[in-house]
């Protein structure tokens, strides 16, 4: 049970996962995934500042580029020299940021992800970022079977396909029970 905050009902038992957000864009769907991003820029980064003045963790997880022997700032730093640093600054994690490196689809396979969590105590996941249809439906499905709470603020997520992210979206609330929610409602 969630008790009210200052900064809703998510107490201190939520973490805001921003999923992939640090990307070169210099992949075979990226033309189809950028107006997306667009959109879903405002709303992550405005989740992203309320986490952070809520005291929230924001925890970052982000595919490695193949290169398996960076860390978060070299993975930041090649973003940036992607195609479209305009879609990278604005959510460049903070000093204080948490930063869990990926190589597959979930923010949970083959990372320590899980163990993060139960030392945070850390019982409900708002998740954002992308790709709606693969990385967060997959990390939606991970969190399900841990037992964890997930909601997925569906402004927040960017897509390559539309038709398949509003069915992921379904998915994750019929088979997951995840919460889905714009943020101008509430996210946490």
């Amino acid at each position: 049970m969630h008790t009210d905050t200052p900064c809703g009902p998510a107490g201190h038992d939520t973490a805001l996962i921003v999923t992939d957000m640090l990307n070169t864009y210099e992949h075979a769907d990226a033309d189809l995934l950028v107006p997306s991003v667009r959109a879903a820029l405002p709303a992550v980064t405005g989740l992203i500042g309320r986490a952070r003045d809520c005291g929230m963790p924001v925890i970052y997880v982000n595919d490695n580029f193949g290169q398996w022997r960076s860390h978060h700032g070299e993975i930041a730093d090649t973003a940036l020299e992607g195609r479209h640093p305009e879609l990278v600054e604005p959510v460049l994690p903070a000093e204080d940021s948490l930063f869990v490196v990926k190589a597959r689809h979930s923010v949970f396979y083959e990372t320590p992800l899980a163990y993060l969590l139960g030392t945070l105590g850390v019982r409900r996941l708002v998740l954002t970022g992308q790709v709606t249809e693969q990385c967060v439906l997959y990390s939606a499905l991970d969190a399900h079977i841990r037992h964890l709470d997930v909601v997925v603020p569906r402004d927040a997520v960017a897509h390559i396909h539309a038709d398949l992210a509003d069915a992921a979206l379904r998915m994750m609330a019929r088979n997951m029970q995840a919460d889905i929610v714009d943020t101008a409602d509430r996210a946490f």
